[in-house]
């Protein structure tokens, strides 16, 4: 199949900086093994795949290299730009069909809102267990680690300071235990999102790491779902004292990123996550994949 796609750094202003993502456009006939091979080719963290819906406006499929995921926020982002940059939206709300259900989105000029669902909260984890994934003391972790998802779940962890932040080593033989405790079987891994309350810049509220284990990249430069759950969490736990702040990720990594966050409803009862950020296209071409059998 020949199918057009796009290219985009998404939460950054300029080439070369957030989270790329390349969209597929027409791509959600494809199998899951061309998705996750087309991944691999990339080298991306993730991919997305579009298709027509009949629930919602579009719908998205999101890839990692090893597979399917119901959601991820940097790609809604890349996909909502991409087809922007095409002429295919303009301004205005935006739903779009994704595995974890409906996501409304509003485009604003170039800036592109997500409303994440309302938060699960899931089991808190040892602090030790988190800690050696990282190769840093529990003592540096100074809020109890916990699973939550605003779609894809992540192990929110906050640590005392920048340079504990820095300083993370990523252990695979300690995820491998820390999966084993949650009782997964080392594909489904919800990933420590590491967390400080200090930006990367004077601009910033926040700064985060996302380390991942291969056929992924070794770090993820802007993760906009882990975002949600890290802004959800913050402000359960009464470590925000406002629910609208500026998040930043990957400016260790060369790749700034930048989104303003707002947590909807009381610490107590969170409705929902607002993740506004702007998308870069930096590449628009053609692919040729293998046709999909699914049609699913």
């Amino acid at each position: 199949m020949r199918l057009e796609f796009d290219w985009v750094d998404a939460f950054t202003t300029q080439p070369f900086g957030g989270n790329g993502c390349a969209v597929v456009h027409g791509g959600a006939v494809l199998s899951d093994e061309t998705c996750m091979g087309y991944v691999r080719e990339t080298s991306l963290v993730e991919c997305t795949f579009t298709g027509p819906s009949d629930v919602a406006d579009l719908r998205v499929k999101y890839y990692l290299a090893s597979r399917e995921i119901p959601f991820a926020g940097h790609p809604t982002i890349a996909t909502v730009a991409a087809l922007r940059h095409r002429g295919m939206i303009g301004d205005g709300p935006l739903r779009l069909e994704t595995g974890a259900g409906i996501v409304a989105v509003e485009v604003a000029g170039d800036l592109i809102t997500m409303t994440q669902v309302a938060p699960t909260f899931g089991a808190e984890v040892a602090p030790h267990l988190v800690a050696a994934i990282g190769g840093i003391t529990p003592e540096e972790i100074i809020s109890p680690p916990q699973i939550v998802s605003t779609g894809l779940p992540f192990c929110i962890t906050v640590l005392r300071n920048r340079a504990a932040l820095d300083g993370l080593r990523f252990d695979p033989s300690a995820l491998k235990a820390y999966a084993q405790a949650l009782g997964h079987d080392g594909i489904d891994i919800m990933e420590p999102y590491w967390i400080t309350l200090e930006g990367a810049t004077s601009a910033g509220d926040t700064c985060a790491r996302l380390l991942l284990a291969p056929p992924s990249p070794p770090e993820d430069p802007f993760t906009g779902s882990a975002t949600g759950a890290a802004a959800s969490y913050l402000w359960a736990r009464g470590l925000l004292d406002s629910p609208s702040y500026v998040a930043e990720q990957g400016h260790g990594m060369g790749r700034p990123g930048q989104a303003q966050v707002t947590v909807l409803g009381p610490r107590d009862a969170i409705t929902g996550v607002q993740v506004a950020g702007q998308g870069c296209v930096i590449m628009t071409g053609d692919v040729f994949l293998p046709a999909g059998d699914e049609g699913r």
